[in-house]
């Protein structure tokens, strides 16, 4: 039990010494994101500050998986280092699309081979085309959410919130449905990569010293996705419930870039470009400033999404409606808010 709250609070430490030493050489390691017409910061900052989320996660999830000879938590570390690695060159000098695609798939295929395919979803129909559609649905799910996050990584603090709201959330819920599982090295490792996330939030906290990149971006999101199917996989919650409950958690982010990503390819934009027509980017140049914004994202994951995903743990009978009812409102606000439309700042 002493692991549970050493490791946390170690892997926060990591995170903050390892991005301290980043501002320290960033300009030195080309690791400076300059401002653009398409930027929402106006100074040239440091980035790259996601390598201390992978330093900490990794250091935290390989004692985990030498502890406990844990297969899965290996075969995550080594999946997650690659698609960091992949973030981390993209950082410094820009990859075509395609590549971070492809890979992007390869790595979530992996994932679904070392979760065994995911059998909890073959109830859903015992046809062997349908279980393909599904699995190829699931991996078209995790290459969007690795994608979205990164899109959404765009102000002060607000991914690095939402995965510390997630994880921490995710974990309550999961010991409040199964109170056996608080010893498990996953639920361990989510405490960990929250841990990191706050460490590397002191820095990123508007006015943000440093900012994630996509070596972060991507790490974060492929480790929230990892634990997150791993808990459906362990049965720690209904598979119906579980797939419910996380995409409650996620509903903010998966709103905004889903509006917007749909508003642009039926308007005509080339949306596979960088742009700033999200939602949360337009109430930042509406309000002159990143901290509202997060702080109003981090709102509505509390005081809306939070009950929502509770409702699926205490009622999973009821979950799609509780997943409905989270997201058509945020699904609305997004479109009255604008998103994925151009305005005079695009």
């Amino acid at each position: 039990m002493k692991l549970i709250v050493f490791l946390p609070l170690l892997a926060c430490l990591i995170a903050f010494v390892c991005d301290m030493l980043l501002i320290a050489h960033a300009h030195k390691w080309k690791l400076i994101d300059s401002p653009n017409h398409r930027s929402s910061h106006h100074v040239p900052t440091p980035s790259g500050g996601g390598i201390g989320l992978v330093v900490a996660g990794s250091l935290t999830g390989l004692l985990l998986v030498w502890q406990s000879s844990w297969f899965f938590g290996g075969a995550v570390l080594v999946v997650s280092c690659v698609l960091a690695g992949v973030g981390l060159r993209d950082d410094r000098q820009p990859m075509p699309a395609t590549y971070r695609l492809g890979i992007q798939a390869v790595m979530g295929a992996c994932l679904l081979l070392v979760l065994g395919g995911m059998p909890e979803l073959q109830h859903f129909s015992n046809a062997w085309l349908s279980r393909t559609l599904i699995y190829l649905f699931l991996l078209l799910v995790i290459v969007w959410w690795i994608n979205l996050f990164n899109f959404m990584d765009g102000i002060d603090g607000i991914a690095g919130s939402q995965v510390v709201f997630m994880l921490l959330a995710a974990a309550t819920l999961l010991v409040w449905s199964r109170p056996s599982v608080v010893a498990s090295p996953a639920l361990i490792w989510m405490l960990c990569i929250a841990g990191a996330t706050i460490g590397f939030l002191i820095l990123n906290w508007a006015p943000a010293k440093i900012f994630m990149g996509d070596v972060g971006s991507i790490y974060l999101a492929f480790m929230v996705l990892s634990l997150g199917l791993l808990s459906i996989r362990n049965d720690w919650i209904p598979v119906v419930a579980g797939l419910a409950m996380w995409s409650i958690l996620g509903a903010a982010f998966v709103s905004d870039a889903t509006v917007t990503l749909v508003t642009r390819m039926v308007t005509g934009k080339r949306w596979y470009e960088a742009h700033r027509s999200h939602a949360y980017q337009r109430l930042a140049r509406k309000f002159g400033h990143h901290r509202p914004v997060t702080l109003m994202y981090m709102a509505v994951n509390v005081l809306w999404l939070l009950p929502l995903a509770a409702a699926c743990v205490a009622w999973p009978q009821w979950a799609l409606a509780w997943a409905c009812l989270a997201y058509v409102p945020l699904l609305l606000a997004a479109i009255r808010l604008g998103a994925g439309k151009v305005d005079s700042l695009n």
